[in-house]
């Protein structure tokens, strides 16, 4: 078994065993949001409040951004012609 492939055993085997998976994420998404929390108020002198909505609207913009990206890749990779098979030494 390649190590790709046990990775992937391992992974879903653990997810099949896990009740709560929101519960079992909850630290990384919490570590992921203070990235942007630190990102928006690096000295840290916002209220907590203001500090959690402006790092939730960093996400927003992060994953807008991302989006784009993926909207932009997807329309390259459509306008690309796929080789023929003479090109893609096929045998035929």
């Amino acid at each position: 078994m390649t190590r790709r492939i046990a990775a992937q055993v391992a992974a879903n085997e653990r997810w099949a065993r896990t009740v709560d998976r929101s519960a079992a994420t909850a630290n990384a998404r919490q570590a992921f949001l203070d990235k942007f929390a630190e990102e928006v108020d690096p000295a840290g002198v916002l209220s907590p409040d203001d500090r959690e909505r402006r790092a939730r609207n960093a996400l927003r913009a992060h994953m807008a951004r991302l989006r784009a990206k993926s909207v932009r890749v997807r329309a390259a990779n459509a306008t690309r012609v796929p080789p023929s098979d003479s090109e893609s030494g096929a045998i035929g």
